[in-house]
């Protein structure tokens, strides 16, 4: 993503900060999205994920085995609508709102000499934007990538949002979200940072002087795994607290859990799992967050010049 005031002084249109994260945003999960099915799995299983114990899901190729010869490889694939539209906003709102907010940040004179604290200001307001207007979206895609395919409760995005509206209510839409803002905040501002200091970091050693493609390949991905390990914890206390009130939509996934909120979902996870249960499906989330951040970054940046090009 070209953060900098290269482009801000470019005067680009404020469309195309937009247009280029809609199209990052489609075509990056697209690609990803069964790195986070699985992530998903992970995430929502108490029993410990080894080779070790009885759990349904005891490693990566184990579980992306389990999930095609059960549900098929259409299952990898599962809640692929809302995520679209999850991706799609999100990227739009996020970019859009990024740039916007750096411009109106490199106006001010306390954030001259401070590049990477206004990077990480601007990506975490960005972020919790675009957080907040796609969250209805991610719940949706957790809860029909949580349910199995043998006992659906949803038939589908439609039927997803009629049901939650008729049995539960329309806070059920954003359950889970002061985590969800407490790791998107903080992630998306370090996701920034950590990507212009080894875009640049590149650019020297390489001698370049355009933000190339196998640049932002690079940067993105370290960008990626950095940002994610981070703030992984709150990621999987969103992902716990979003399918409270699901427990008929996940028979024959082991036990289920249950929590009151955040610190009580960070609290039981450690007492009954142990510190390292904070961070299951870890591998799965890096694996994911390397390459979607890799995919994000270099498809933002190669659709600005895209766009550039065709108005010259």
């Amino acid at each position: 993503m070209s953060t900098n005031s290269e482009i801000i002084e470019a005067k680009r249109p404020s469309s195309d900060y937009a247009i280029a994260g809609a199209v990052s945003g489609f075509l990056t999960r697209f690609i990803c999205q069964p790195l986070d099915v699985i992530k998903i799995r992970f995430q929502l299983q108490v029993e410990p994920i080894s080779h070790n114990h009885s759990s349904k899901y005891r490693s990566f190729l184990q579980a992306t085995s389990t999930i095609v010869k059960e549900e098929g490889v259409s299952a990898l694939w599962k809640g692929h609508v809302p995520a679209q539209i999850l991706s799609i906003s999100y990227g739009m709102i996020q970019f859009y709102c990024y740039n916007e907010c750096m411009e109106l940040l490199t106006r001010m004179e306390r954030f001259n000499h401070w590049q990477h604290s206004a990077e990480f200001v601007a990506g975490a307001s960005a972020g919790t934007i675009a957080t907040i207007g796609s969250f209805p979206f991610d719940i949706a895609r957790t809860r029909l990538v949580a349910q199995p395919s043998a006992h659906k409760i949803y038939n589908g995005f439609i039927s997803f949002y009629v049901l939650i509206l008729r049995t539960e209510s329309v806070k059920s839409l954003f359950r889970g979200l002061s985590p969800t803002l407490l790791q998107v905040a903080p992630h998306t501002g370090l996701q920034f940072v950590f990507y212009n200091i080894f875009r640049d970091i590149y650019k020297s050693l390489s001698e370049e002087f355009e933000i190339t493609a196998t640049n932002s390949m690079v940067a993105g991905s370290l960008a990626g795994i950095f940002a994610k390990t981070a703030v992984y914890p709150f990621d999987l206390a969103r992902k716990r607290m979003q399918i409270q009130g699901f427990e008929h939509g996940r028979q024959g996934f082991g036990k289920f859990f249950s929590c009151r909120g955040l610190i009580d979902c960070l609290i039981r996870t450690t007492k009954e799992e142990g510190i390292l249960g904070l961070f299951k499906g870890l591998f799965p989330s890096q694996l994911k967050a390397a390459s979607t951040s890799a995919l994000h970054f270099t498809v933002y940046e190669q659709t600005l010049f895209l766009l550039r090009n065709i108005r010259l």
